[in-house]
């Protein structure tokens, strides 16, 4: 059974950074797109960015990019989230995820309710103060 589990989140002021970590177990991790999303309060999940199986490519939502990086150890099985130059609308619950698929499926679905991602962590909570 596969089990994502993120730490790393907490408050910060805005301008600031975390690094979100999501360790992985029950799988076979180096088979494994993964991905960050998030939600709002009363926003719709929304895509952050995601990273190939070997790490080669990468894929950030156009709201974090050049403020973030991903990227993964496949020997510790686990990803992980840089944020920098946080800002309030950042606040959100992060989530992990998993897709089994290719990585072109994995980023031509990752924006639509049903995408390549089946397995989801709990999330941990990122909260940015002004």
């Amino acid at each position: 059974q596969v089990q994502l589990v993120e730490s790393g989140g907490g408050l910060v002021q805005a301008g600031g950074s975390l690094r979100l970590s999501c360790a992985a177990s029950g799988l076979t991790f180096s088979n494994y797109v993964m991905g960050w999303f998030r939600r709002a309060p009363g926003k719709e999940r929304e895509f952050v960015a995601a990273i190939s199986r070997s790490g080669g490519f990468t894929n950030f939502a156009d709201s974090v990019k050049g403020r973030s990086t991903i990227s993964r150890d496949n020997n510790k099985n686990t990803v992980f989230l840089q944020m920098n130059s946080l800002k309030p609308e950042d606040t959100a619950v992060y989530h992990c995820a998993a897709s089994r698929d290719s990585w072109g499926k994995t980023i031509a679905t990752m924006t639509r309710p049903n995408n390549a991602f089946a397995s989801w962590g709990q999330g941990t909570q990122v909260t940015v103060s002004s």
